[in-house]
């Protein structure tokens, strides 16, 4: 087992925290809120009143932090604590160019650092399930490849590019949220209808989301907008849609509607609806 630090102990650095040291790591913890650190406790984290003081004899430093600022802050901070040796692993989700910027001048100092964002929430952190994505150096994602393997279910090596795991995660999230506002719109509907909410969750089982992305966001992503389900007959069933909730609060279905009309008015009204994606990527020929 390892002597490791985390950086950032709100709810999903608390869990990987809780569970490192659960799996039988040496772990110490810093926070700006000490308070946070209390309920670690309970687990063997031990506190540190500084970045420099966590990292102080750690292999590995997880820094779970808000964004690029606060990361950079942190890492300054625990830098005269660091080990030659040690490994800077960062979880937190990140704009891709300022991730690259940063791998890119820490590498170049001689300190060890990927960018290591997740897909999972304190339940999974704690039990290592879910999945991370690594960008940076092959050579050190090797050397540490089995102890981030044993923190998540899924690891997702993307490559040396040191943005591109920033980016997936911002493409991945992008989806998450995006459904958690497509769900508020239709439970909005349901309302709307007197249909119990549970009901219009339950419809949503039928239809292969999964297909969806793998059939029609594979079609956008090749630009091929060949309708079988036309923008103009899509734009009508918005309308529906935002006529049925009244002028009750609506989180996408005001927005995308507002883009279909300029695609319509752009002479696109027979394509298929998918060409809300036109502009992101080249039309097939």
């Amino acid at each position: 087992m390892a002597h490791i630090a985390f950086l950032g102990t709100g709810l999903l650095g608390a869990a990987f925290a809780e569970g490192a040291a659960k799996r039988g790591d040496t772990v110490t913890a810093w926070n700006r809120s000490q308070d946070k650190l209390a309920a670690l406790a309970p687990f063997g984290v031990k506190p540190a009143a500084t970045p420099a003081e966590a990292v102080r004899g750690a292999a590995r430093v997880h820094i779970v932090l808000k964004d690029d600022a606060v990361v950079e802050e942190a890492i300054a901070a625990a830098r005269p604590g660091l080990a030659a040796d040690a490994v800077i692993i960062d979880h937190t989700t990140t704009l891709p160019a300022l991730t690259a910027q940063r791998s890119q001048r820490l590498n170049a100092q001689g300190v060890k650092y990927l960018h290591c964002p997740v897909f999972m929430g304190p339940p999974a952190a704690r039990d290592a399930k879910g999945s991370m994505l690594v960008a940076g150096p092959k050579a050190l994602f090797e050397s540490v490849k089995a102890e981030l393997s044993a923190m998540t279910g899924r690891l997702e090596y993307m490559g040396e590019r040191a943005d591109l795991a920033a980016a997936n995660k911002l493409f991945g999230n992008a989806m998450i949220i995006s459904v958690s506002a497509a769900m508020a719109d239709i439970l909005t509907l349901a309302q709307a209808s007197d249909v119990p909410p549970q009901d219009a969750v339950k419809l949503l089982g039928l239809l292969d989301l999964n297909a969806m992305v793998a059939g029609r966001g594979g079609n956008m992503a090749k630009g091929n907008f060949a309708a079988s389900f036309e923008l103009a007959m899509a734009r009508k069933d918005v309308r529906l849609m935002l006529e049925t909730g009244g002028d009750r609060p609506m989180a996408v279905l005001p927005g995308i509607a507002a883009r279909m009309d300029q695609l319509i008015a752009a002479g696109h009204g027979a394509k298929d609806a998918s060409v809300l994606g036109i502009d992101a990527v080249r039309p097939a020929a």
